[in-house]
Formats: C-alpha cells, sequence, structure tokens
C-alpha cells in the first residue's frame, strides 16, 4: 500500500532522548518556582495549576509546584505538567538558553519526504505546543512548516491502538497509508494493531546494544533507511 502520511515520534526518534532528559527537564525543574511566582495570575496558567489542585488536593500554589516537580522526576505523562512545561520551556527557546537538536538524517528526509509530497505528522508525549517549540527552534532553523499536523496524548496513549485509529482518522487515511516511526516497541506494536506500517528507529546514540528483536519490525538505524512504500 502506497504510503501517504509520515507519522513520527520525538525523543529517540528525530531527536535525542539526552536532550529532553539531561535539558529540558531540569530546566522546567528549576525554573517552575519562579514562573509560577511570576505568571501564576495568568489565565493560561492558573487554569492548569488549579487542575492540579483539584486532582491531589495540595493547598497552595508552592504545594503545586514541588507536586510539579516530584512528576518531573517520576517522568509522569500527566496533560498538566506537560502544558506547563511547555510554557517554561517557551521561555528557554526565547532566551537563547538552548536550541533543540533534530539529527541531521532526520532534517534531511523530513525535507525530501515534505519535497516528494507525503504529509508528515508527529505524535509525541510531550504536549503539542512544546513540540512545535521544539521544532521552531531547532539546530537546523524552524522545521514546523514541514508537519502538517502535532498529536499528544490527547488523542489517546502511545501504546494504545485507539490513539493510532483516531489519528488515522483525524488525517482522513486508512491507517495503512501511514508509516509511524519511533523508537519505542510497544507503540509501534499499538501503530501495527491499528494497521499502520511501522518502523523502528535503533540508533546507537541513544540505544548502544542494538535491538536485534523488533518484534517484527522494520528495523532502522537512520532516517536514511527508511522508504516510504509509494
Amino acid at each position: 500500500m502506497t504510503t501517504r502520511a509520515i507519522l513520527t515520534d520525538i525523543e529517540g526518534t528525530t531527536s535525542s532522548i539526552s536532550f529532553v532528559r539531561d535539558v529540558l527537564f531540569p530546566h522546567a525543574r528549576a525554573a517552575l518556582p519562579g514562573f509560577v511566582a511570576a505568571h501564576a495570575g495568568e489565565p493560561h496558567v492558573r487554569k492548569w495549576l488549579d487542575a492540579v489542585a483539584h486532582e491531589t488536593g495540595d493547598a497552595d500554589d508552592a504545594a503545586v509546584v514541588a507536586r510539579l516537580q516530584a512528576w518531573i522526576d517520576e517522568d509522569r505523562k500527566h496533560t498538566a505538567l506537560k502544558a506547563l512545561q511547555g510554557l517554561v520551556w517557551a521561555d528557554g527557546y526565547a532566551t537563547g538558553a538552548y536550541t533543540a537538536p533534530v539529527y541531521p538524517d532526520a532534517v534531511d528526509a523530513l525535507r525530501a519526504w515534505y519535497g516528494k509530497g507525503l504529509a508528515l505528522y508527529v505524535y509525541s508525549s510531550g504536549s503539542v505546543p512544546a513540540q512545535r517549540l521544539l521544532f521552531a527552534h531547532t539546530e537546523a532553523g524552524d522545521l514546523t512548516a514541514l508537519f502538517a499536523d502535532f498529536f499528544d496524548t490527547e488523542v489517546g496513549g502511545k501504546r494504545e491502538p485507539a490513539s493510532y485509529t483516531r489519528i488515522a482518522g483525524e488525517l482522513g487515511l486508512r491507517a495503512d497509508q501511514v508509516l509511524f516511526l519511533s523508537d519505542v516497541i510497544e507503540e509501534l506494536d499499538a501503530a501495527r494493531e491499528a494497521g499502520m506500517g511501522t518502523v523502528l528507529v535503533d540508533r546507537r546514540s541513544d540505544y548502544p546494544q542494538p535491538r536485534t528483536d523488533a518484534h517484527g519490525h522494520r528495523r532502522v538505524e537512520s532516517f536514511a533507511a527508511v522508504m516510504p512504500a509509494s
């Protein structure tokens, strides 16, 4: 079946796992108290702080911040945390505190696929605003124009086949016309169950030991080896 769209993960796929783990997460953790102190009264911040307080019973913003920092330490995938992290990261990108690394082979392939008319999409556990920020501030420049849309876990969990069925429906395509790229085998299993094509991206910089058991998914070590069906 001809591939009409490519859906890609970010961490370990287009970009290094270490950037999020060693740069973005520590920055958000350290900057959250000051960010909340400065912006807690703004509606787009307040709603997320209140959502956490309602869920956890935390009594004040200081307790909410401590809760959010604990969630960062746990790598918890929580919508409010992701939204607030995205707001903090926006400040970091804006001040030039960091730029996002995207693997050169990924940049080249994404540009080539876009030039051939393939529709490109992102599906990551990070919030959509955070995804847009990352691709807008890469070492290769602003890449957001390459992507037709972005999806996060509001569409569903990444290890749930229904999420991929839902995404295909939003794209107006059959699942078998979409190729999903990820470094996480369980995500690929879910996408394949939904009917999508799948490729395991197994980069040596992120996974020093090759994963020879790819659960039947095609395995590559670079986007240069991904060949969408035509």
